[in-house]
């Protein structure tokens, strides 16, 4: 989606320091967007077009500060893109408290608070777009995985719910699902249980960052002002 210097429009991605974050922004960047990211520390890299806020989603004040802070330099926001996220690969009888307390507020309300403030942003605009992340382990209901699949699907029904009551004031509510793609988040996943879960897909390969950006690029579309409320898996997987 390639934008005039006059059409430029403004998005916030959350978890921009590195991995598919970063990619997310660069991506966007390289499309002619303006971006700004967020992460719990200093980007570590710069672009003309982006800035850089230190949040940590799981804080409410600090992801309410950013959101407002974002509209209030650029006069509007027309993308979040929740992409920030944690996963621990625990079995659910061995799973601290903390970790599953951390996870949810990573994951499920890191999301939440997003779109709570991007929505008021973008419900006086009248337009906006919302992406959020999945993952393919809430789908196949993954062993080791209980919490994080758990947070993910919370996720899924958030979209779902909030694409209803967004629906009128033209902003679309979408997710995507991605399977293991190689950044820091999987390189700590044992080989073995990456290759069976890729095992269990219908296109059996690892993602790729390429297959997110195409599904991001997909709902970003002028065309797809239609469609708000889904969740897309990679690889095949499906619901």
């Amino acid at each position: 989606m390639t934008l005039t210097k006059q059409e430029t429009r403004v998005a916030l991605v959350t978890g921009t320091r590195k991995g598919l974050g970063r990619a997310l922004a660069e991506h966007l960047l390289t499309n002619g967007w303006t971006v700004a990211g967020c992460s719990r520390e200093a980007a570590g890299w710069a672009h003309v077009a982006y800035e850089h806020h230190v949040a940590d989603v799981a804080d409410e004040a600090a992801m309410v500060k950013t959101v407002r802070a974002v509209a209030r330099q650029h006069g509007r926001l027309d993308v979040l893109i929740n992409n920030a996220g944690l996963a621990s690969m625990n079995a659910l009888a061995l799973t601290p408290a903390t970790v599953a307390r951390r996870l949810v507020d990573v994951n499920f309300l890191g999301t939440f608070y997003g779109i709570r403030e991007a929505a008021k942003i973008m419900m006086r605009q009248k337009s906006g777009r919302i992406i959020n992340f999945s993952t393919v382990a809430a789908a196949l209901n993954l062993e080791g995985e209980a919490i994080y699949a758990a947070t993910k699907a919370a996720v899924e029904s958030l979209t779902r719910v909030a694409a209803r009551e967004l629906a009128s004031y033209g902003i679309t509510v979408n997710a995507v699902g991605p399977t293991p793609v190689l950044t820091d988040l999987t390189r700590v996943v044992p080989k073995a249980k990456l290759a069976a879960l890729v095992a269990r897909q219908p296109i059996a390969r690892m993602g790729e960052v390429r297959d997110v950006l195409n599904v991001v690029d997909f709902f970003l579309r002028p065309e797809s002002d239609f469609i708000t409320g889904q969740v897309i898996y990679l690889g095949g997987v499906h619901g």
